[in-house]
């Protein structure tokens, strides 16, 4: 496997791992890690000695805890809108992916982090996993499928009531509203994942690959649902909430929205 600045990788047993490492910043996603991930997934399509593939992120605290709020603060509604296409097309290599891909959360999914999880065909979280697509309150939306992928989910009224608040759930709630598959102790979180794709990557891949694209293709994607998230997205990114937002969270104050 190629190396990385910002992931980790190992291939085990036909399984690789991939770690998002930025462990100072919570493994946030600015745009070097983002196309990382692009690589490593499509390495990961190249190498026939890949047959699944596991996400985590470093240390006990976090999976991925959003968007690198210093790097997207500085965003306009133009390159906001490419952020956002990239971080779709991307999360889409891997929720359309061949090979079976599991999310083993360990501590904060949030943002950028929740899409990733999300964007993954099976989810395990620790206890201490907490999970939220808190972007509202930095004058954003979710916008590398998060809008469309957590509605799949957990249905409509749960995806608008988190979205639209902020809130944060833990991972019992998260397992309650059928957000992840599995919920064990983060000493266990690593090998229940593995003890899972163990059993996938026994089983004929053609068919594994099969499964998930009839899966997907219960959600008709050819509608506009992922390009309006990415328009909407480049709106905020155009606005003064986000500006203020972004100022308000590097600041460490409460933000003063105006709607504008």
């Amino acid at each position: 496997m190629m190396s990385f600045n910002n992931l980790k990788t190992s291939l085990e047993g036909g399984i690789l791992t991939i770690t998002v490492s930025r462990i100072s910043k919570l493994n946030a996603l600015d745009t070097e890690t983002i196309d990382e991930i692009g690589s490593a997934m499509q390495e990961a399509f190249d190498n026939d000695e890949v047959r699944g593939i596991i996400f985590t992120g470093e240390g006990d605290k976090a999976f991925v805890a959003g968007a690198d709020i210093a790097e997207i603060s500085g965003l306009n509604e133009m390159i906001g809108r490419r952020f956002s296409e990239r971080g779709q097309d991307i999360f889409s290599m891997i929720e359309e992916s061949p090979k079976p891909v599991i999310a083993a959360i360990n501590g904060f999914a949030l943002g950028g982090g929740c899409e990733l999880a999300m964007a993954c065909h099976i989810r395990i979280a620790s206890e201490n996993a907490q999970f939220g697509q808190p972007e509202v309150k930095l004058g954003l939306i979710p916008g590398f499928g998060g809008t469309q992928r957590l509605t799949q989910l957990v249905g409509k009224g749960k995806a608008m009531e988190l979205m639209m608040t902020g809130d944060m759930i833990t991972a019992q709630e998260a397992l309650r509203l059928r957000l992840v598959n599995h919920v064990t102790t983060f000493a266990d979180l690593m090998p229940k994942s593995r003890e899972i794709m163990s059993k996938i990557v026994s089983k004929a891949p053609l068919a594994v690959g099969l499964i998930v694209d009839c899966v997907n293709a219960w959600y008709d994607k050819e509608e506009h649902g992922y390009q309006t998230e990415a328009n909407a997205f480049s709106r905020c990114c155009g606005s003064e909430d986000f500006v203020e937002g972004t100022h308000a969270f590097l600041e460490k104050r409460k933000a003063n929205f105006r709607g504008q």
